[in-house]
């Protein structure tokens, strides 16, 4: 909900913005009564904002002419907004935007007023958004300098690139087109010349990388945006069916926004379906949940949860104990977390 401070900023824009405009029209925009607005002329006032009025048909209030409002006013919640926008580059791209980071949230604490800054400090203290990044920021911080630079300057990049067909490594020479990231990881996107097409690469798969002398042109007809919605729709996946026990079906509740679809049964078990990028995150994921699922579809991934479950068993075959049958079935009743 709008505040006042936030309303005496939207008019002091407005009148910046076209002046000479009718009480009745501000008030109307400003979501007001008439009465209101003259309200705030007075706060305005006293504020030193000067606003004068014209009377006549083409009258209106308008600003006192070559008064401009000054280059940094927030409301709390703008000021919450940058000091957290802040806090999330330093999460995101650790050491690379690190010092440029700090260096904004000083300046913005420097010029803020007292309420203002009050805000940011309950919001940096209670508003906290941490653990973004699945591979670890120490290792990607050079990977993410060198491709950004590459991308900045249009500069090619050799790099061995680890891929699920060849865990080794192979070499590609990439035209970076952009960075990005989603659910955890990041990723570069550019025109592989060994393949000969646009690829999305993750970065923590990246296991050299250097800039080579060679430049190049970001096709002008490129859109960033509308290829990453669409290179995540053509990813080729592995749609999984399972069941979650009876006793076990809370943790299908909890999960609930990462399921493509989910139903309840009489007897209080749950059918979801999700899709994962390939078979072995499939598997893993089924495998997360223990004895509590059982994976109904496909063929393929029930096969390989019932080799890896017996893989797992073989492994821990010397440490069967009397008990292990009791703590299975009390896991599968919900007396263990």
């Amino acid at each position: 909900m709008p505040t006042t401070a936030t309303r005496l900023i939207t008019l002091i824009l407005m009148l910046q913005r076209k002046p000479g405009q009718k009480a009745a029209d501000l008030a109307s925009q400003l979501g007001v009564s008439v009465r209101t607005l003259h309200r705030y002329f007075g706060m305005l006032d006293e504020m030193g904002v000067p606003v004068y009025a014209e009377r006549g048909p083409y009258g209106g209030f308008s600003l006192v002419p070559g008064y401009k409002l000054p280059p940094l006013i927030f409301t709390p919640e703008e000021a919450v907004v940058l000091s957290l926008g802040t806090g999330l580059v330093r999460e995101m791209w650790g050491q690379t935007f690190f010092d440029a980071a700090q260096g904004a949230r000083a300046k913005l604490m420097n010029v803020l007023p007292a309420e203002q800054r009050q805000e940011v400090n309950w919001a940096e203290n209670t508003l906290v958004t941490t653990g973004i990044n699945r591979a670890d920021m120490q290792m990607l911080v050079p990977r993410l300098d060198t491709l950004r630079t590459a991308a900045r300057g249009g500069q090619r990049i050799s790099m061995t690139y680890q891929s699920g067909r060849n865990p080794a490594g192979e070499q590609r020479e990439v035209d970076t087109y952009g960075l990005f990231h989603r659910s955890g990881w990041w990723y570069a996107v550019g025109y592989c010349h060994l393949r000969k097409e646009i690829r999305t690469f993750r970065v923590d798969r990246i296991l050299e990388v250097t800039l080579t002398d060679h430049l190049f042109s970001r096709p002008d007809d490129f859109d960033f945006r509308a290829y990453i919605a669409k290179d995540w729709q053509d990813v080729p996946g592995t749609r999984v069916k399972m069941q979650f026990t009876p006793q076990m079906a809370h943790l299908a509740q909890y999960a609930r926004g990462y399921w493509e679809t989910m139903e309840d049964h009489p007897d209080g078990s749950v059918t979801v379906t999700f899709n994962a990028p390939d078979l072995y995150a499939a598997v893993s994921h089924a495998l997360s949940y223990g004895p509590g699922v059982t994976v109904l579809e496909p063929p393929e991934v029930r096969q390989m949860v019932r080799e890896w479950a017996g893989s797992i068993t073989g492994l821990y075959a010397d440490e069967s104990a009397p008990d292990d049958t009791d703590k299975l079935n009390s896991y599968q009743n919900g007396d263990m977390e």
